[in-house]
């Protein structure tokens, strides 16, 4: 695991997807491979033609004749090179997107597939850099620098074979970069590797820091922790400005070292090959094609140089993400089948960290059919307990089974058909308003759709949209207000129709009049449903059929409305709190 929580995938689990990459597209690979090799081949003869018509116009064997098929060879060829450079990189920008668009489905059915406590506890910020900035960083290095490194690596491979081929002796000066090349690279990788897995985490955890402030701005500010907020954003600032001071160092230090190296060849084969030339080993025709393949070859290792620092960071991105693909499973062989619609949670603790419980030793068995208020102030554990009944955690002790089944041996999809959690967390996802509705129902019908919403109260507004349920919403279409994309949400919980629900404050949201008459609305849904619902206004409570009232993650008092107010206790308190509340007006 990382520091933030997902893990990180190790160099054998990032080689292992590439090759799972390259036979996927072979095909296309072996076409964008074939293609920049026409196209090297054919910059290869430029070189060879100036230094035969030098050698030729030097030696007076080459006539007028000769001079012009030359010139229509030359000529042959860059028409050749700038055909098949433009079908090749039109291959290669192909090939970048089909790898792309399969390494993004991949990681989107990853994602939507963790368990939602990891994601939890790994924390929003990681995941959104995985799933922003670590993507780009893939898609970059997929759509030119794989392309551009066949491209250098082929180029460099030919002008050295054709550089050897003309004359073995001058062309040994073209290696004359190599050992400070590749000691200078091998200083720099071994330690470019961490340095950017520590800047990418480092934006990760900047991200998050950023994003939990904007969210909770209203909190910070009723509490005055702007100072304690602010701290934190700079401590993530500093963090993410040494890491990155400590990449831009390493490159300071290898780019001048490379530059170098690029320029090196040039001048050790002219020294080299006006030496050969005096003691007669090499001819003024070899040495300046030579000579001018080391120039052709200063921007292919340039190319190759600057994609290795940005490959750098494309394949510690690419170990980030396909690090998702290795979280654990909550439910691992998960295949019980419930027999029956019984819930029931025996002797469950639970805490998020070790040694600290938010739940000690909590029984709740509801009857099937039976309405439940939960109630207690904040921190007692409530929104704890709805998240175990629906097995989002898994007790650290005790059981929760739904029809004798423990609730993580049944499979997600299935144990969501008969246990759905509704929280005041709403979602409106890009599309229209069917398509919304119908993440739940995939095959329900336009008359089902408008059946759900008007049991939610929102038909109304729904047909006052400009295309009904066709209606675009989310991000670039219609926005919802907040209480519009609660009902949504309900409307879905309607559509999926589970025989338990727990709704953790799902009202909260909307204001007293609308959320009452939103509950009651339900009500005739919900009848004949197990219904535990975690209490925000105590009217809810006062509805059920029974009120469990937790403090300190026990139950402390268990009864119906009017039982507990008689016995004067915890409820009462509350009960007489929130009368005296403008909001408790009904």
């Amino acid at each position: 695991m990382s520091e933030a929580g997902l893990p990180i995938a190790d160099g054998a689990g990032v080689r292992r997807v590439g090759v799972e990459l390259v036979r996927a597209h072979r095909g296309e690979l072996a076409l964008v491979v074939g293609l920049h090799a026409i196209a090297a081949m054919s910059g290869l003869i430029a070189p060879w033609v100036i230094g035969r018509m030098i050698e030729g116009l030097s030696s007076g064997t080459l006539e007028v004749s000769g001079v012009d098929l030359l010139l229509i060879l030359l000529a042959a060829a860059v028409a050749v090179q700038a055909t098949a450079t433009r079908f090749a990189q039109f291959a290669s920008l192909r090939l970048g997107e089909s790898v792309f668009a399969r390494l993004r489905e991949n990681f989107l059915a990853t994602v939507t597939a963790l368990p939602l406590s990891i994601v939890e506890r790994a924390g929003t910020g990681d995941l959104l850099s995985r799933t922003t900035s670590d993507i780009d960083a893939v898609a970059q290095t997929v759509r030119f620098g794989v392309p551009r490194l066949l491209v250098t690596g082929m180029t460099i491979l030919l002008t050295l074979g054709a550089a050897f081929l003309m004359n073995p002796l001058v062309a040994v000066g073209v290696l004359a970069a190599v050992p400070l090349i590749v000691l200078s690279s091998r200083w720099y990788l071994r330690r470019s590797g961490p340095g950017y897995r520590r800047q990418l985490a480092s934006y990760g955890r900047m991200v998050g820091v950023v994003n939990e402030t904007v969210e909770g701005a209203r909190t910070i500010d009723a509490l005055a922790l702007a100072p304690v907020q602010r701290l934190k954003i700079d401590r993530a600032l500093a963090e993410r400005d040494a890491a990155e001071r400590y990449t831009l160092g390493l490159r300071s230090v290898w780019y001048p070292l490379t530059t170098l190296g690029f320029l090196l060849p040039v001048i050790v084969v002219l020294l080299w090959g006006g030496f050969l030339l005096d003691g007669g080993l090499a001819t003024v025709g070899a040495v300046t094609t030579i000579a001018l393949y080391a120039m052709q070859l200063t921007g292919p290792v340039e190319e190759l140089v600057n994609w290795m620092d940005r490959l750098q960071v494309g394949t510690t991105a690419l170990a980030r993400i396909v690090g998702v693909d290795l979280v654990p499973s909550d439910r691992p062989g998960a295949d019980g089948r419930p027999q029956g619609d019984q819930l029931a949670a025996r002797g469950i603790r639970f805490g998020y960290r070790d040694g600290v419980d938010v739940l000690r030793g909590v029984d709740l068995v509801p009857e099937v059919g039976e309405r439940i208020a939960i109630v207690g102030p904040s921190g007692s554990g409530k929104s704890t307990l709805a998240r175990l009944l629906t097995g989002v955690n898994a007790p650290r002790e005790g059981t929760v089974e739904l029809g004798g089944v423990d609730v993580m041996s049944i499979p997600l999809s299935d144990l969501r058909r008969h246990v759905a959690l509704v929280t005041q967390e709403h979602h409106v996802f890009v599309g229209t308003l069917a398509d919304n509705l119908r993440l739940a129902a995939p095959d329900a019908r336009d008359g089902e759709l408008e059946e759900a919403l008007s049991v939610v109260g929102a038909l109304r507004w729904v047909r006052a949209m400009p295309h009904g349920v066709e209606t675009v919403v989310g991000s670039g279409g219609v926005v919802l207000t907040p209480a519009q994309a609660q009902q949504l949400a309900l409307a879905r919980l309607v559509l999926l129709d589970p025989h338990t629900l727990v709704l953790d404050e799902a009202t909260s949201l909307l204001d007293p009049r609308a959320a009452r008459g939103l509950e009651q609305s339900l009500d005739r849904v919900l009848a004949g449903r197990t219904v535990i619902a975690i209490a925000h206004r105590l009217h809810t409570a006062r509805d059920a059929d029974r009120i469990i009232v937790m403090r300190d993650g026990e139950i402390v008092e268990s009864g119906s409305h009017d039982e507990l107010v008689s016995l004067d206790g915890e409820y009462a308190a509350l009960w007489r709190s929130w009368q005296a509340e403008p909001e408790g007006e009904d």
